[in-house]
Order: C-alpha cells, then sequence, then structure tokens
C-alpha cells in the first residue's frame, strides 16, 4: 500500500472515530431529546398498540400432535 494512501486511510478512520465520539458524548448529555430514557414508562398510546399486536398472533405456540 502507498505511503500516500495509508496516510489518506488513517486520517479518514481518525476523522470517523472523532465524529463518532462527539455523537456519543451528545448523546449522553442529553442533548438527544427524541431518545426514550431507560426505566420512562411507555405512553398510553404505545401500550395500546403492543397490546394489540399481541392478541392479532398468526403463530401458534404449540407443537403437532402425531
Amino acid at each position: 500500500m502507498p505511503i500516500w494512501l495509508r496516510q489518506f486511510t488513517v486520517s479518514k478512520i481518525v476523522e470517523f472515530r472523532q465524529e463518532e465520539k462527539k455523537a456519543m458524548d451528545n448523546v449522553q448529555k442529553g442533548d438527544n431529546i427524541t431518545s426514550a430514557n431507560m426505566g420512562d414508562s411507555l405512553p398510553e398510546h404505545m401500550k395500546k398498540a403492543f397490546q394489540d399486536q399481541a392478541k392479532k398472533a398468526s403463530y401458534t405456540t404449540q407443537r403437532a400432535k402425531k
């Protein structure tokens, strides 16, 4: 691998890692207001959607008898 290509590749990797670190720091600070916090209860409209899906199960949980 030529030296110039190696240096270019390493610099791109470093830039990517720095951007990734900034994004992780922003999430940890709480700047991301669209994500749900762990431990918060689900909103009612989401609970209803999950309950509706559970009632509409299209699969069987028992194995067939021979």
